[in-house]
């Protein structure tokens, strides 16, 4: 494993109780950083942290319950969390898939509720992070995106369109800050086989295989290593930009 150097700095990680979020924090762990976790499910925060203690020596963890939907939340989080230390990176990985199906029979309530977390959550971490960080004038803020969000899966329409919000919010708020030592940028993986598989069909999983040319689904150590370099000083002249992760299915 390549050593990155993020000694000295601090990361927060939405959704990082399981999952990429998870292995993201491991990463960065094991690259010197300190991690604050961010996760509405409490016992599974508590678990992450006992894991990674173990996993990794000299670990530094911290946790907060948030829900990151809730602006209110979000704003009493990053209170808590900046009181702990300065946050040089934020990682948002929170995200949730919602059902599958097609658009003409798709429950309103869970179109919303897609948005309210891959979106408006994502939305509510940035803006509040990236007043810290301008005042500091320096960070990295790194957001989850999908491949489904340049290409869009079929039956599954706001996963996909949640997923290019995030994209395009990440563009504009890159070019927002290009002229700070703040910068902003988004990963677009292909289907990685995490806890997410769960929310989907056996229909949808196989769909999404299939249309990887490496024939494999990603691991979430790959997705960390990115991301980890993607928090690193090395990551200077990108911003806005959105790194593919997709085994070869993207063409752009």
């Amino acid at each position: 494993m390549n050593q990155l150097d993020l000694k000295g700095r601090h990361a927060v990680i939405t959704g990082a109780a399981t999952g990429l979020g998870y292995a993201i924090a491991q990463r960065m762990l094991e690259s010197g950083a300190r991690v604050t976790l961010w996760d509405r499910d409490a016992k599974a925060l508590g678990a992450a942290v006992d894991s990674l203690e173990k996993s990794c020596s000299d670990a530094v963890v911290s946790c907060v319950t948030v829900d990151v939907a809730r602006h209110e939340e979000v704003v009493a989080a990053t209170e808590q969390t900046i009181a702990w230390a300065n946050v040089d990176a934020l990682v948002n990985s929170a995200g949730v898939t919602g059902p599958n199906t097609r658009l003409w029979d798709y429950p309103v309530d869970s179109w919303r509720q897609v948005f309210e977390v891959n979106v408006h959550g994502l939305f509510y971490c940035c803006r509040e992070m990236s007043a810290h960080m301008r005042a500091r004038n320096q960070g990295r803020i790194v957001n989850i995106a999908s491949v489904a969000g340049k290409e869009g899966n079929p039956n599954a329409s706001a996963y996909s369109a949640s997923k290019a919000a995030v994209i395009g919010l990440t563009k504009s708020l890159g070019k927002e800050l290009a002229d700070t030592h703040i910068r902003v940028n988004c990963v677009t993986p292909a289907a990685v086989k995490t806890a997410i598989f769960d929310q989907m069909t056996r229909e949808h999983i196989q769909f999404m295989l299939g249309k990887i040319p490496m024939g494999r689904f990603g691991l979430p150590q790959e997705v960390a290593a990115m991301v980890a370099w993607m928090c690193t000083e090395e990551c200077s002249f990108a911003t806005g930009a959105v790194f593919d992760l997709s085994g070869g299915r993207s063409t752009y």
